[in-house]
């Protein structure tokens, strides 16, 4: 239809504005599947377009699209429009965050005017909005020529119109094909950075920064402390801004590229004003901390992975004993207990197991990251026996959800060459997993499947549930994504981390996870013509 909308020359102005419309509406639903040379097309003849189509039209469009558009480089040429128009699309449009910053360099101070006023986009746009300072918004100026009088343009085909020489079109069109060209693509990696300047005002805010991205560190305050791994300063900046006192190696935590990113000292100094007296803010320098100042004299990055397994340890030690006080009471050790206390001591037993059992996950997914495990070879699992074992474990599971599973099994034997309890974390995990995002009453179907006694790999295939039937591979090794869009509420643990998890065990053993359409399938390795081999020889002996 594009290309059909392309090939006609509008005759006048009734065919202009239906032109106008059908390309505005196809991109704005259409817009990212189509092919660039498509969308550089349309947003040529849109540029070439728009001045035969009236203000009040331009207008009617901006306020349908700006509810259901979300193709930026459309945003981008409704922005650049007059104000009447602009404010109608960025007053109401929504953007993903990174379609937000590519459009902002795209954008005049009219169009950041109008965003600077919302109070919904992301802390990301608004530092972004700030670092370029109050000489990059102004406020809409009256039209000096009646906006719904026609502007008389010789018809022309989109593609003459390049040659027509520099003009405001043609430069909105080289930026917004700029954009596109430039969307999705990888930032360029930055050399990390050694020190930076940086002012505040009188109310403590930074506005003024040398040395890093200004997005990273405008808009912070030195005057509160930031807590909870927030991007700020810690309570000794705080402290002394409240006094007017020197600040000297406090610390501050940013946000950004891995050049910017992570933790800072800097010092800063009070300024007044000579004349008056007056508090008019901080001058300071920031650097990275030295070796030193890192506990250990290690990064964060580095031990990682140590301070990970050293929380699994100290949350080993008490709740050990609080299982083991219960297991106590439970077989009435010290003398007779109640009937209730023994109960309350046999779920106390019960939700230990399990959080033991999540620790055990965590030690698991800390170890993975660091190396690896090797898998010895030698040992074989009976991948249908243990599958058997954990349906019949998760029968309370099961009831609580009102989800029924069904595993069939196809072909056979079913050995794996694995360690039993690996295998039984990796199918107990997925299953557990897969059950918890499942709806009541819903029925999670599986096969266990072998193809051939001389196939390398087993199978179990997982239908995915109705959840997560459309969520992308991406989204479900998500640790934060969850089918009700926030934090799980029926896992302890989410199910990106319990997929991540799953495959991290298979890949040890040479294995893997695999999220398919319609499926998950969980490939373990075969052990089946080894015995084979063996029995063969037994029978040749």
């Amino acid at each position: 239809m594009i290309a059909t909308i392309l090939r006609q020359a509008p005759a006048d102005r009734r065919a202009s504005i239906t032109a106008w419309r059908q390309l505005s509406d196809i991109l704005a639903q259409r817009g990212n599947q189509l092919g660039d040379d498509d969308i550089r097309r349309s947003l040529h003849a849109l540029a070439v377009l728009r001045p035969r189509v009236p203000e009040s039209v331009r207008r009617d469009c901006a306020r349908a699209l700006a509810r259901h558009g979300r193709f930026a480089p459309l945003v981008a040429l409704y922005a650049n429009d007059v104000p009447a128009v602009s404010a109608i699309m960025l007053r109401e449009v929504r953007l993903s965050e990174a379609d937000w910053l590519a459009l902002l360099p795209a954008t005049g101070a009219m169009a950041r005017s109008v965003l600077a006023g919302r109070r919904d986009l992301p802390d990301s746009v608004g530092r972004a909005l700030a670092s370029l300072g109050s000489a990059s918004v102004a406020l809409p100026q009256p039209e000096s020529v009646a906006a719904d009088e026609p502007v008389q343009v010789a018809p022309a085909e989109p593609e003459s119109v390049a040659d027509s020489g520099p003009s405001q079109i043609s430069e909105l069109v080289r930026r917004i094909d700029k954009f596109q060209s430039t969307r999705g693509q990888p930032a360029v990696p930055r050399p990390p950075r050694a020190a930076f300047l940086f002012e505040t005002g009188p109310d403590g805010v930074i506005h003024w920064v040398d040395g890093v991205t200004r997005g990273a560190v405008i808009g912070l305050s030195i005057a509160e402390a930031a807590f909870g791994g927030e991007p700020g300063t810690d309570g000794v900046a705080a402290g002394a801004f409240r006094q007017r006192a020197e600040i000297i190696n406090a610390r501050m935590l940013l946000e950004g590229t891995p050049a910017e990113a992570g933790e800072w000292r800097f010092s800063a100094l009070p300024w007044f004003d000579p004349a008056t007296g007056q508090f008019r803010g901080y001058r300071a320098s920031a650097r990275r901390p030295h070796r030193n100042e890192t506990p250990y004299g290690r990064t964060a990055a580095e031990d990682s992975g140590d301070s990970i397994r050293q929380l699994i340890h100290e949350l080993r030690s008490p709740l050990n004993a609080i299982s083991g006080f219960a297991q106590i009471i439970s077989g009435q050790m010290f003398g007779p207990v109640s009937q209730s206390y023994r109960a309350m001591a046999d779920a106390i037993v019960a939700d230990a197991a399990s959080v033991q059992a999540i620790i055990d996950d965590l030690e698991t997914a800390a170890r993975s990251d660091a190396a690896p495990p090797v898998q010895p070879a030698e040992e074989v699992a009976d991948i249908g026996a243990i599958v058997t074992q954990i349906e019949s474990d998760l029968a309370g599971l099961l009831a609580d959800q009102r989800v029924e599973l069904s595993i069939s099994r196809v072909g056979g034997p079913f050995l794996g060459r694995a360690v039993d309890a690996n295998v039984r974390r990796m199918v107990g995990r997925l299953l557990t997993a897969l059950v918890d995002v499942s709806e009541p009453g819903a029925i999670l179907v599986g096969q266990l499947v072998t193809e051939s006694r001389h196939d390398d790999m087993l199978q179990l295939r997982i239908v995915r549930p109705a959840a997560i039937r459309f969520a992308t591979a991406a989204d479900l090794l998500d640790p934060g994504f969850s089918p009700e869009g926030e934090a799980p509420g029926a896992a302890v643990l989410s199910l990106g981390f319990s997929l991540r998890l799953v495959d991290s065990l298979a890949r040890a053993i040479g294995g893997r996870l695999d999220i398919g359409h319609n499926a998950l399938t969980l490939h373990l390795p075969s052990a089946n013509s080894k015995a084979e081999a063996g029995l063969e020889a037994q029978q040749g002996e």
